[in-house]
């Protein structure tokens, strides 16, 4: 497996990102990778593959410590589950946490289309020198719907 060359660097990118989520919204691993542009001698397949588990492993060295400054817990897999050990201290906490701000369900599972991430502006992007993240939101349907009645 393909490790990553350096990752403090890249640690203290995705908890530069994950500090921007707000109070009642959640991203997902990949969604946060996919702002990043890979390290130097990560190729872009490879980086598509492996990203989202190595902003994990940041997610899981700040979640060890839980660093009030970075909200780890809004950080979720693209089902919108918890991907911790269930039954460990930190999946008992990031459930607490998310259920505190309203947005984990009874199925202990984030609703991505109501809840999920839209990101930082592009502004704050670019001058960090990273990518808009992709929306979680389904997109809105084109042209008028027709409503059912039944």
């Amino acid at each position: 497996m393909i490790e990553l060359p350096d990752p403090g660097p890249f640690y203290e990118t995705v908890w530069l990102i994950v500090r921007q989520i707000p109070q009642g919204s959640a991203a997902t691993y990949g969604q946060i990778a996919g702002m990043i542009p890979p390290p130097s001698g990560i190729d872009q397949e490879d980086y598509d593959r492996l990203g989202p588990r190595w902003v994990g492993d940041a997610m899981n060295a700040v979640s060890r410590l839980d660093d009030p400054a970075i909200p780890w817990h809004r950080v979720i897999n693209s089902k919108g589950g918890i991907s911790l050990p269930p039954d460990s201290p930190a999946a008992a906490l990031q459930r607490a946490r998310l259920r505190h701000e309203g947005i984990l369900n009874d199925r202990e599972q984030v609703d991505l289309s109501a809840c999920g991430w839209e990101g930082p502006d592009a502004a704050w992007c670019e001058a960090h020198g990273l990518y808009r993240p992709r929306s979680l939101k389904p997109p809105a349907p084109d042209g008028p719907q027709q409503l059912s009645l039944f």
